[in-house]
């Protein structure tokens, strides 16, 4: 049977922008100290997403976190070309940041060391960040 009746709205969807206004992390103290919000906020959500693990945590989406830790270990030749693609999956989920640029790779032991541009909507920045196994 196909609905009849003025039930379904063919009106116009608006989006609207959600606030980047989080809590502030102090990974020294391991507490949570105050909020962020906009450029600060950014650099925070980079630093989660490079140290979190795809797949590995049932609270996160499939989108969030980077796989970079399946490359810890591999030929560093094949290491230097998925790594800059491996970073800019990870960070351009969030829909904040339009860009990752510059992206250099050093392998450090069972690290990786990824240092790079980040280009949101915010403002840039760099960042350099070690993801261990």
């Amino acid at each position: 049977m196909i609905p009849t009746g003025g039930s379904i709205n063919n009106g116009v969807i608006e989006e609207t922008e959600q606030p980047s206004l989080t809590w502030k992390l102090d990974a020294a103290k391991e507490r949570i100290a105050g909020r962020l919000d906009g450029l600060e906020a950014v650099k925070q959500a980079v630093f989660k997403i490079l140290g979190t693990p795809r797949y590995h945590h049932l609270i996160y989406t499939t989108n969030y976190g980077s796989e970079i830790e399946k490359l810890v270990g591999m030929n560093p030749v094949f290491v230097k070309s998925e790594a800059a693609r491996m970073v800019r999956e990870a960070l351009t989920q969030d829909d904040r940041i339009t860009g990752v640029e510059n992206i250099r790779t050093t392998v450090t032991g069972d690290g990786l060391l990824i240092e790079c541009t980040v280009i949101s909507k915010y403002g840039s920045f760099e960042i350099t960040q070690e993801v261990r196994v």
